[in-house]
Formats: C-alpha cells, sequence, structure tokens
C-alpha cells in the first residue's frame, strides 16, 4: 500500500483512520476558521489525525441560481490562512487545469470531483502541481473503472492519490453504496477514503427540483459501514446549521454530533486492528 502524507497525517494501510471534514462551501472567513477550529480541537482530542475540506466554488450546482461560493481568488486566500493560522492540512476541489495549478499554491490537497473524475486534462494537470489528490469515483463507474484515473495521474508523476467512494447511481435521484467498492479499490494499492455525506444524496431531489436532496440521519451508518469495510478514511461535510446551509444541507452533519460518531469510528478501525482482521 503506498502511504500518502499530507503534512502530519499519514494516510493509508497500517496507518490510523484519518477524517475529512468541514463545511460545503466557504460562506464568510469567519465562518469557515469557527468550523475549521472546532473539528480540529475534536479530532485532537481523540487523537484522530484531521484535514480541513471546503470548497470556494461549487461548479456542480443544480441550479444556475445556487449559492456557488466566494470565488478563487477570496476563497482561496481564506484557504490558505486557515492552512497557515491553524496548523491544518487543507483540501478543496477543482474543477479545470488553470484551478489546479492556482490551487496547489494555496492547499495542501487538489479534489477532483466525482463528475469530473474522467476529465484527463484535470486529472493530470492536479498530479503535476505535486499535491496530494483526492479522486472521487463518479457515480456512474465501477470501483475497477477507476483504475484507469489512477493510473492518468501515477502517470502525471504523482503517487500521492488516494481514492473515494461516494455512492453509485441507481436509477433516478437516487444513490447506494456497494461496501465492496472500497477493497476492491485498495487492490490498487492507493489508500481509499469513503465519503459518508455525498453517499446518502439524493441529487437533484430537494424541493422543486432545484436542489439536491438527502438523508443526513444515514450518514452515521454508512460511515461505521465504511470503516468496517475498511476505509483508510472518513469524509463528511460538517455544518454547526446544516438546515440552514446554503449548499448540501440535507448531507451534512451536525458539528454537535460529530465527536460522537468519530468516537465511534475510531472504535471500529481499532477493533479491526486489535482483532488482526484483515480489509
Amino acid at each position: 500500500m503506498n502511504v500518502v502524507e499530507i503534512g502530519p497525517v499519514r494516510c493509508g494501510q497500517g496507518k490510523p483512520l484519518f477524517f475529512i471534514g468541514g463545511p460545503d462551501v466557504i460562506e464568510s472567513e469567519a465562518h469557515a476558521f469557527r468550523h475549521a477550529r472546532a473539528i480540529r480541537d475534536i479530532c485532537a482530542e481523540i487523537e484522530l489525525p484531521f484535514i480541513f475540506k471546503c470548497s470556494y466554488d461549487k461548479a456542480n450546482r443544480t441550479s444556475g441560481k445556487a449559492f456557488r461560493g466566494p470565488g478563487a481568488r477570496a476563497g482561496l486566500a481564506i484557504l490558505r490562512k486557515i492552512r497557515s493560522r491553524l496548523k491544518v492540512p487543507v483540501l478543496t476541489d477543482v474543477h479545470s487545469p488553470d484551478e489546479a495549478r492556482a490551487a496547489a499554491k494555496a492547499v495542501d490537497v487538489l479534489q477532483v470531483p466525482a463528475f469530473l473524475c474522467r476529465q484527463t486534462d484535470l486529472v493530470t494537470a492536479a498530479a503535476k502541481t505535486g499535491r496530494a489528490l483526492h479522486i472521487k469515483k463518479g457515480q456512474f463507474m465501477a470501483p475497477w473503472d477507476m483504475k484507469n484515473v489512477l493510473d492518468k495521474a501515477t502517470s502525471a508523476g504523482n503517487s500521492r492519490v488516494m481514492l473515494c467512494e461516494r455512492g453509485a447511481s441507481f436509477g433516478y435521484n437516487t444513490l447506494v453504496v456497494d461496501m465492496r467498492s472500497i477493497p476492491l479499490m485498495k487492490r490498487f494499492g492507493h489508500p481509499v477514503v469513503f465519503d459518508a455525506g455525498h453517499s446518502v444524496q439524493v441529487p437533484s431531489g430537494g424541493p422543486g427540483g432545484t436542489a439536491s436532496g438527502g438523508d443526513r440521519t444515514m450518514i452515521p451508518i454508512l460511515a461505521r459501514a465504511g470503516v468496517a469495510a475498511g476505509a483508510d478514511g472518513v469524509f463528511m461535510e460538517v455544518h454547526e446549521d446544516p438546515d440552514h446551509a446554503p449548499c448540501d444541507g440535507p448531507n451534512s452533519l451536525k458539528l454537535a454530533d460529530l465527536p460522537a460518531i468519530l468516537k465511534s469510528l475510531v472504535a471500529i478501525r481499532h477493533a479491526l486492528r486489535d482483532g488482526h482482521v484483515q480489509t
């Protein structure tokens, strides 16, 4: 297994479980800092390695009128400050080769969204920055299809690649998770992350079809299953008031619920380790 090092975080087989989390999108500098600091402290208390995630521009919105964030210039400046002042690794989405090159100067991990995982120019440009990559498996792809995506990144000279399971399309406006996807992608020799929040999403299934819906009560259940299936890390979007979040509120975990859920995930990881269970 290729271990991916991201600052103090070591990602991969035999390493501690790690957590990627934060608000879906930057709402304000104060809001982003508040969440990054709170999640950092929660993770530190249970000795869970943490990577802060937040997007400066949500390009994949159901409606053209949906909130997208502050944009690259202002957003990356905020993420750069969080990385520097709070001393935590930072992850954000990129949507084009130019964005990848710009974001690489501000953050530690570039995330390739699920809808864009087959965009060769984006994957190779992101890889060439030298930053760690977090590539989400498309909802339309089988786990073994991600080997081609992985090869695009590594052939560009970057072995610091993580793959992410986030559900598969099942009919209209529905996602399902096949937990076999986690061990299947781990066979490629790179860390695999489970996105428990977007896996409960109902794409375009919100009110009036102008936003995505979801059922956040299922996030803890799927997160526990993902860790039990062998995920090296867990990704969840976290918000202090998900019901009023401008993006993906139905798929975001309430900040107050985070400590108990993370403790349960760490306990499952320890049980696997102590019981010498092969994953």
